[in-house]
């Protein structure tokens, strides 16, 4: 009875020490994850703004520390700060973004017209900034593009046979 029970008592120490070791590898986030991790609501001079969590990403490290971006709703701030404020950036590790350093912290981020990727702490002030790049080979996403595919070559009337029906009761 106790060799069982030491025997059990391995597995179940075997498995958890797996379990542990499976959630401090570094990892991108799961969608689940990311759901957890990042808030409905992100506080950015003096305001809170929704966070678009359908547009959220983030990272694990080995040793737990995470990375989260994403896009905010930013329509009730001033014009001048809607146009360099476009998501939020939470980060527990330094980061290097185009060869500078970002410090542990919460963060705004946005693209300039001039061309800058642009790191603000909270309360607006430029943390860092940097020439951001574009990729011209990369096509712009289309989200519901394969739903019309889908409803243009299934659901017409003479495929669904709404037209067939609709014909003979007239």
């Amino acid at each position: 009875m106790k060799t069982r029970l030491a025997v059990v008592g391995c597995l179940m120490l075997a498995m958890l020490t797996s379990a542990a070791a499976q959630q401090s590898s570094k990892h991108v986030l799961s969608s689940d994850e990311v759901k957890k991790a990042v808030p409905a609501e992100y506080f950015f001079r003096g305001q809170k703004a929704p966070v678009q969590v359908r547009n959220a990403v983030g990272f694990q490290l080995a040793d737990g520390k995470m990375m989260l971006a994403a896009l905010v709703d930013a329509s009730g701030y001033s014009t001048a700060i809607q146009q360099k404020y476009q998501g939020m950036l939470i980060t527990e590790t330094k980061l290097n973004i185009g060869g500078s350093e970002l410090a542990p912290g919460q963060y705004g981020f946005g693209f300039t017209a001039d061309g800058k990727f642009v790191v603000m702490d909270v309360a607006n002030n430029d943390a860092l900034s940097t020439s951001s790049q574009t990729d011209a080979a990369l096509q712009h996403a289309v989200p519901l593009n394969w739903w019309r595919t889908v409803l243009d070559t299934s659901c017409t009337p003479e495929r669904s046979g709404w037209g067939s029906r609709q014909s003979k009761k007239a």
